[in-house]
Order: C-alpha cells, then sequence, then structure tokens
C-alpha cells in the first residue's frame, strides 16, 4: 500500500465501488497542486505522537485552504496557527464545524471520533498581555489530544494570585508558564513543584525588555534547575513539547 493514506482510501474505494474513477481523479489532482508547494508528513503522528499542523504566516489562503483539506481528508486534528482573521475565513467556509480563535490566532478542527483528552498541562500566564501566547499553546495541546487547563492573570506582581492555584499546578503532569516582562514567573513556579516546567517568554514589555529577549534570558539563567526554554511567543513549541511529556506518561 502507499504511504499516502488517502490514496490508500482511494485505491479501497475504486476496488470496493464506494469511489467512481471520476471522483478518483478530482480528489488525486487536488493531492497533485497541494504536492506543488507542500510535501505533508502524513507519518508525524507515528514517530512524534502528534500530527503534522500548518504555520499560517506567509502562506496564501489558497495554500492553507488546499493543505488544510487534505489534513482533514486524512481524519487527523486540523489545527493552522498565526492565521489572520482575513486569512480564516476561507476555512470556515470550509470546515464549518472548525473554530477560529481571534486570541491566539488559530483555527483548531478536531475529528469526529476524537479519543477523550489525556492527562492534563497546566498553563499559567503572568499577565493578562500573554494571553494570545497561553491559547496557541493551549490549542496545540488541544489538537495533540491532551487536556489543558489555563490559570491567567497570576504573576509575581501579584504572588499569592499563585498560591491559591498551587493544588492544580502540582498535580499536573506538566506545567507551562507564560510571561513578558523580566520572565520571573517560571523560576517561582519551578522551584515549587516537581513536574516539567516549560518556560515561554513573550514580546510583552516596556522599551527594555526588548522584544522577549529579556524574559528569555532570565528563563534561560533560571536558578530553578531543570526548567525547559522555548522561543520567543511560541506557545505552539511550548504545547508540543508538553504533549510529548504527556503522551510518555499516558502511553
Amino acid at each position: 500500500m502507499n504511504d499516502n493514506p488517502q490514496i490508500n482510501e482511494i485505491i479501497s474505494g475504486l476496488r470496493n465501488g464506494a469511489t467512481t474513477p471520476e471522483k478518483a481523479a478530482d480528489i488525486l489532482s487536488e493531492l497533485k497542486r497541494t504536492a506543488s508547494f507542500a510535501d505533508l508528513d502524513h507519518g508525524r503522528a507515528v514517530r512524534c505522537g502528534f500530527p503534522e499542523f500548518i504555520y499560517g504566516e506567509g502562506k496564501t489562503s489558497e495554500q492553507t485552504l488546499a493543505i488544510s483539506a487534505e489534513i482533514a481528508s486524512s481524519g487527523k486534528p486540523l489545527l493552522a496557527t498565526r492565521l489572520s482573521a482575513e486569512s480564516a475565513k476561507p476555512l470556515l467556509e470550509k470546515f464549518p464545524s472548525g473554530d477560529y480563535d481571534e486570541i491566539s490566532r488559530t483555527f483548531l478542527m478536531m475529528p469526529e471520533n476524537s479519543d477523550d483528552p489525556k492527562g492534563e498541562v497546566v498553563i499559567a500566564t503572568a499577565g493578562t498581555t500573554d494571553l494570545p501566547v497561553a491559547r496557541e499553546a493551549e490549542r496545540t495541546l488541544t489538537a495533540c489530544g491532551c487536556g489543558a487547563k489555563l490559570i491567567p492573570d497570576a504573576g509575581v506582581a501579584g504572588i499569592h494570585r499563585l498560591f491559591k492555584s498551587l493544588p492544580a499546578l502540582e498535580s499536573a503532569d506538566a506545567v507551562i508558564v507564560v510571561a513578558g516582562m523580566e520572565g520571573a514567573l517560571p523560576s517561582v513556579v519551578g522551584g515549587l513543584i516537581p513536574c516539567p516546567v516549560i518556560a515561554v517568554p513573550t514580546s510583552v514589555g516596556y522599551g527594555a525588555s526588548l522584544g522577549g529577549l529579556t524574559a528569555m534570558f532570565s528563563m534561560l539563567n533560571s536558578c530553578a534547575n531543570g526548567i525547559t526554554v522555548v522561543n520567543i511567543d511560541n506557545g505552539f513549541g511550548a504545547g508540543c513539547a508538553a504533549a510529548r511529556i504527556v503522551n510518555a506518561i499516558h502511553a
């Protein structure tokens, strides 16, 4: 059989009469158009524990729509990140069961037969302005089949807000901490809980925050040993990292 599940489906359909030659030709024509600018990795879910997703920034609406159609027809979760509201409109028209989140700028559609989420990852933000990155991580975890809980606005400027959420943090499989400014929150969380902590610096802050560099350097130099740091504003990467941890625990 072919490595591409869509082609296998076409072949099976032709054999059992469920697919006409004309319909098969139309599907193959669409696949050919997609392959002219994208070569989708349909085996990623087996290797990595989550399927291939779409980075929407820089792609045309036509490209995003064609790639999305191929992913959706494979029966895998469809997640497109860094999409403007305008770019999301064709996706909403094509896939009405999906939804666009303006805060995180993501489009998400889960298959109808999705399993219940496994594990739980807690996402804590230092401030409300960190929510776009945190929401990107949350929706990435959903697409990866993992449970996610968001705790917003728990930064060090009012540290008592964090303490009331300690039970949830302590019981999580992994914690993602999203912070801008001086990036202090991951160090505090990392010194309080036993599970893996993934720090996400954001570009939030005044001039000396240097677009997130100050927060990133602070997190990289954290005295709370064992913290993992991803790139600035990379909620998606943090979500995928946490999903790997959940997959390992709940294999």
